[in-house]
């Protein structure tokens, strides 16, 4: 299928997941991952209608995104593979939410940015559920320390996002994350991809980030 065939049947696997989720979220949007998708496939996405991207990379974020940024003024675009301090400034202004806060360093780093341009995109913690040494993401005990930090600091922390073990079943993942929110006062989850963002939805995903369901299988190694 095309690029807006897949999109329109996303949407409403959405729809249909959001009326049988146990706690509905207020409005479930979905994140078409774009990562190593060429300009020509995210404008087709654009032409469909869809208006929310998301990239791994600041630098392959800044090789396809200012102009279609320009052509789209309600494009949006979220960064949800990790930051490195060195990229705080370019990352600040290119996006419009962050959802890979998992430091304190980060954190003082968006906000000496913050401090210096007078402006700071929507920023999620990401948690590291499932506590793999190679994954980035905050250890769970440590998430309401990182986000009590950034709170001080005034940063726009509104939401958690999570990337559940390959090799574990992702609902007990899903259930953490959205009591962790509860737990800290935060209404955002982002949670669930192309194989498992229906049963995200029912644990009340807000943001679910899809790519391959909407783009085709991709060679990631090109990335």
């Amino acid at each position: 299928m095309s690029i807006p065939e897949n999109l329109t049947a996303i949407l409403a696997r959405i729809a249909a997941a959001r009326k049988a989720a146990f706690h509905p979220a207020p409005d479930t949007r979905l994140v078409a991952v774009s990562k190593t998708v060429d300009e020509n496939g995210i404008r087709q996405a654009l032409a469909a209608g869809q208006r929310l991207f998301g990239e791994n990379r600041v630098q392959e974020a800044e090789s396809k995104f200012p102009q279609l940024k320009r052509d789209y003024p309600d494009l949006e675009l979220h960064l949800i593979g990790p930051l490195q301090t060195n990229k705080v400034k370019e990352a600040t202004a290119l996006f419009d939410c962050i959802q890979t806060l998992d430091r304190i360093r980060l954190a003082d780093a968006l906000a000496a940015a913050r401090d210096k341009s007078g402006q700071c995109p929507q920023l999620f913690v990401q948690v590291n559920t499932g506590e793999e040494e190679q994954k980035a993401g905050v250890l769970p005990a440590d998430t309401a320390a990182l986000i009590a930090h950034a709170r001080k600091l005034e940063l726009p922390v509104t939401g958690l996002m999570c990337i559940p073990p390959a090799d574990q079943e992702p609902t007990p993942h899903f259930g953490f994350l959205a009591k962790l929110a509860r737990d800290n006062g935060l209404d955002q989850l982002s949670m669930g991809m192309s194989g498992d963002f229906e049963m995200a939805i029912r644990f009340g995903a807000t943001h679910v980030r899809v790519g391959t369901a909407i783009f085709g299988a991709r060679d990631l190694t090109l990335s």
